[in-house]
């Protein structure tokens, strides 16, 4: 039995979202258990599942403005913190939240702790592609600042997460970069490349420009903390905008583009499902001693359940254990 850690208070829509999630999740796997951790009024207000699902009440939530580093420290009560100890302590074997990113971020490092041998987990999360089969990109930003062995060691956990998560043979593996010549970009970049193109491990088939992010041109995707969560924004708001004017557009244009809509409608329903995040799950903090995972802070409950089957398909490959083996035999 997978037994995952679920923090309710998290993100925009709880606990009615993150809960109704869980119920969801608890039908469709039988193999799983919840630990929710909130209010437990609250949470009895939507909690329908009666079987495989436990409530650990703790009267403290970290809020969005909190300090995040500050915020775990002090806020020893708090649901994300209980929830990453509970980790820690190998009562559950993962955690859920759709809170603070920067407070998951600490709990995850301080904590649940990081493997031996990786220097800076990798925030990591599965985008969508054109074509359907999705690219996992990291880091989106747990890290601001990174080195071009950061950018090699993030390219060896995207690739292993591809590979033993996604089912992906032999991911090809890409450096986000301004140009897809091998001159390009900055002195990190330049050396970025030269240590991806050595190690004979990577699949690595070079530079590539983040317009061609979504023609899967890649299975992996490796930027610096600060430009790859930039992107990320980027990409959800494109896709947002572009919803919301195919919507406008409908509604406004009269007789001719309602029936263009019409017959236009399965084709557009592709288009909302090929561009919707929600389905490939959340973000994992990846480098971690356990599956820690941000659902996003507007997630819905279909968000949530999607969430809930990533890290139940994390468990089941045992990725994480088999990532600190990688590392530990690296570091012997």
């Amino acid at each position: 039995m997978k037994k995952i850690a679920v923090d309710a208070m998290g993100g925009d829509n709880a606990p009615q979202a993150i809960v109704e999630g869980v119920n969801r999740a608890l039908a469709e796997f039988k193999d799983i258990e919840i630990e929710l951790y909130g209010d437990e009024a609250k949470i009895k207000d939507y909690l329908t599942a009666t079987e495989r699902v436990t409530i650990q009440h703790t009267d403290e939530k970290i809020d969005s403005d909190d300090e995040p580093a500050k915020a775990v420290r002090r806020k020893k009560k708090a649901s994300m913190v209980v929830g990453a100890q509970a980790v820690k302590e190998k009562k559950v074997q993962a955690l859920i939240s759709a809170g603070n990113t920067g407070a998951l971020l600490a709990a995850g490092l301080f904590v649940v702790g990081r493997i031996k041998g990786i220097d800076r987990p990798g925030l990591l999360s599965t985008l969508p592609t054109a074509d359907g089969r999705g690219v996992d990109m990291l880091d989106l930003g747990a890290n601001a600042e990174n080195t071009a062995h950061h950018l090699h060691q993030y390219a060896v956990l995207g690739s292993f997460y591809a590979e033993n998560v996604r089912s992906v043979v032999k991911p090809r593996v890409g450096l986000l970069n301004n140009g897809t010549e091998s001159t390009k970009g900055d002195p990190i970049r330049k050396e970025a490349y030269s240590l991806l193109s050595a190690d004979k491990t990577l699949n690595f088939i070079g530079n590539i420009e983040a317009r061609e992010l979504m023609n899967g041109v890649a299975d992996v995707v490796v930027a610096d903390g600060f430009t790859g969560n930039a992107v990320l924004k980027t990409m959800e708001g494109t896709g947002l905008s572009i919803m919301g004017v195919l919507k406008e557009a409908v509604k406004t244009g009269g007789f001719k583009a309602k029936l263009g809509a019409f017959f236009l409608k399965d084709s557009l329903y592709h288009l909302r499902d090929l561009m919707d995040y929600s389905a490939a799950g959340g973000a994992v903090l990846f480098g971690l001693k356990a599956p820690v995972v941000k659902c996003h802070g507007s997630s819905d409950a279909k968000s949530v359940y999607y969430t809930i089957k990533q890290v139940r398909t994390m468990l089941e490959t045992d990725v994480v254990s088999q990532l600190t083996e990688v590392f530990t035999s690296k570091e012997d």
